[in-house]
């Protein structure tokens, strides 16, 4: 008799595990997410390299619906997780901070977590490696130096501009504001040069709201229901 009710509570016990496991078996029904997939993501958190360390976690929302064959597979809204993979200080020569970012798993509609791999990409202001930047150095602050001082000139003759329509002194106001500006520009300019060579570079700052354009390096296959 005792054999018999141990015999019944083993066969339940077995049929309980079978049942649990089975929405989670190798036959569940997953449709994939090819590998070069490009995605939306907005921020969920700000990183900012002043204070941010290797490991920090930060959140990401979907924005964009991913379909297989005309069905929404992982909509938006759903939330990708990762943390900083590491940082890169500045340092002199106007070399910026280096930002590097590890996704890690998105969180599916029915609660699982599927790992995944993504790279950043559509930035002008990555490195040859990956990394999110400032200024790659003293080559790229000195382009910018170049263009804020090409920048004065043109403000000052548009500034001479502005007068001579309210005055007509348009033979006095634009040549003299064009030679302000020619003088403006080249202090800006030899200043500007010099400092790049001596400062220290910019850090990252990845603001919450902000919009990445990511790519998928792995499919992944998502379970359906």
């Amino acid at each position: 008799m005792k054999n018999k009710v141990l015999s019944v509570i083993l066969m339940l016990f077995f049929v309980a595990q079978m049942s649990v496991a089975a929405p989670f078996s190798g036959n569940a029904k997953t449709k994939r997410i090819p590998a070069g997939t490009k995605l939306e993501l907005k921020m969920m958190d700000s990183i900012d390299t002043t204070s941010a360390a290797k490991g920090n976690s930060f959140s990401a929302m979907l924005i964009t619906d991913q379909t297989t064959d005309d069905e929404v597979i992982l909509p938006s809204g759903s939330i990708i997780r990762g943390d900083i993979l590491s940082i890169s200080q500045p340092k002199r020569m106007s070399k910026g901070a280096v930002l590097y970012l590890n996704f890690d798993h998105v969180v599916t509609p029915n609660g699982r977590q599927l790992p995944l791999t993504l790279n950043v990409v559509g930035r002008s202001d990555m490195t040859f490696d990956g990394g999110i930047t400032t200024t790659k150095g003293y080559l790229d602050a000195w382009k910018q130096t170049c263009t804020k001082s090409g920048d004065i000139t043109k403000n000052s003759i548009e500034w001479g501009e502005d007068i001579a329509k309210d005055s007509g002194w348009k033979y006095v106001s634009v040549p003299v504001s064009a030679v302000g500006g020619a003088v403006g520009t080249a202090g800006y300019f030899v200043y500007g040069s010099i400092a790049d060579m001596i400062k220290k570079g910019k850090h990252v700052v990845i603001n919450k709201g902000e919009i990445l354009h990511v790519i998928l390096v792995d499919p992944i296959d998502v379970p359906v229901i």
